[in-house]
């Protein structure tokens, strides 16, 4: 089910020191007031939504556009929730690079510090999963470097993570919501964003059934007899789709020979095997499609960056004295809910509400051109505050 898509142009630089910190305030103090009105499953259900997450980026001051927006925003919020988060019932575990490949070890750390009424083994499984299928199953071009992992003290959880195409200079993210995932290799994802769409190999699609099916039955044949027939393809004469050649051998027969000794029984086990990436699957695809004669298919939020500016400068610099403001308002209404005096948490609620309905022209994609520069003395409206 996906929900959208948003442009991510890669871009240079660094987020402010100064900024960061303003930035895991105000996403921690949206966050807790989420956790106080419905709960740490509404906060995985945002962080799923494309849209919301674009908007979230926005209004706590980053990039209006930027690829940056998901790192950084994933480790405002990783930082910014790590003391509240746990008492909430909600974790944060990857972020770029190398953290992403201590995903696992930082779940089985919350659950051997915390307690968790789920099995921890269950959701490095999810995680591991989500990655693979965007690394392996679903070959967009675009190398999976960022990976954030959200999940809850009863085993819900939530995923953002990132791929990049540095030929094209741009980024794709993907969203996933547990709760919404009946299969890990049908449509898992909640949505795909990205401002380049190629022809993509899309093995978790619906329509591509068959070629799952018949993936998982070549590899419970010999393996000598399955690179005899790709090597017999590779010295044909036939002219084979540019989007997914077949790669060299050589790399292929260790993880074919590994798939043969798991006997995988579905398309999901398959997947989950050791050495199973990318250029095995993209192997098993033609193979399927020559001996089967089955082609699988190839198919694949911005005003609120005038809260309180952008990183850039659009439309406007950031005042920093607007966001402290912004998120000591959300502590402050807090405070008093939690005491019993709820006024000021129902008003911002009641303003949101006629912000909304008052929109004429809803939140659109990013527009085909950059807007122009403008003063920020001019562009920027005055809000009446609050609460004084």
């Amino acid at each position: 089910m996906r929900t959208g898509t948003a442009n991510l142009p890669l871009h240079g630089g660094k987020c402010p020191a100064w900024l960061f910190t303003h930035m895991k305030a105000l996403s921690r103090a949206i966050i807790e007031v989420i956790l106080e009105e419905d709960g740490p499953d509404e906060v995985l259900r945002r962080l799923s939504h494309p849209y919301w997450f674009q908007a979230l980026g926005c209004v706590v001051g980053f990039d209006w556009h930027s690829s940056g927006v998901t790192t950084t925003v994933c480790g405002a919020l990783k930082e910014g929730l790590a003391e509240l988060g746990p008492q909430a019932g909600l974790f944060v575990a990857g972020g770029k690079g190398r953290t992403a490949r201590q995903t696992p070890l930082e779940i089985m750390n919350h659950a051997d510090r915390h307690g968790l009424s789920c099995s921890a083994e269950d959701l490095v499984y999810a995680s591991k999963m989500s990655a693979k299928v965007d690394s392996a199953a679903v070959q967009d071009g675009y190398d999976i470097y960022h990976h954030c992992f959200f999940f809850t003290q009863d085993g819900h959880w939530a995923v953002i993570q990132q791929g990049m195409n540095e030929d094209l200079r741009q980024a794709r993210r993907y969203h996933w919501l547990g709760d919404a995932v009946e299969s890990f290799t049908v449509e898992p994802q909640t949505a795909i964003c990205c401002d380049f769409k190629a022809e993509t190999l899309n093995l978790v699609a619906g329509e591509n059934e068959k070629i799952r099916e018949f993936s998982t039955h070549l590899v419970q044949e010999n393996p000598d007899r399955l690179l005899a027939e790709i090597k017999r393809l590779q010295e044909s004469s036939l002219t084979l789709p540019t989007c997914h050649p077949i790669p060299r051998t050589g790399y292929l027969n260790k993880a074919l020979y590994a798939a043969y000794d798991k006997h995988p029984q579905d398309f999901e086990a398959l997947l989950n095997v050791s050495g199973v990436g990318a250029g095995t699957l993209r192997a098993l695809c033609l193979v399927a499609e020559v001996t089967y004669g089955t082609r699988p298919s190839f198919s694949d939020p911005v005003r609120y960056s005038f809260a309180h500016g952008g990183k850039d400068g659009f439309p406007f610099p950031v005042n920093e004295a607007d966001i402290e403001q912004s998120y000591t308002t959300l502590k402050l209404a807090l405070r008093k809910a939690k005491a019993g005096q709820r006024e000021q948490l129902d008003a911002l609620r009641k303003l949101a509400r006629w912000h909304s309905e008052s929109i004429r022209v809803q939140a659109s994609p990013i527009p085909p051109s950059p807007p122009q520069s403008v003063s920020s003395k001019k562009s920027r409206v005055q809000q009446p505050r609050l609460f004084d």
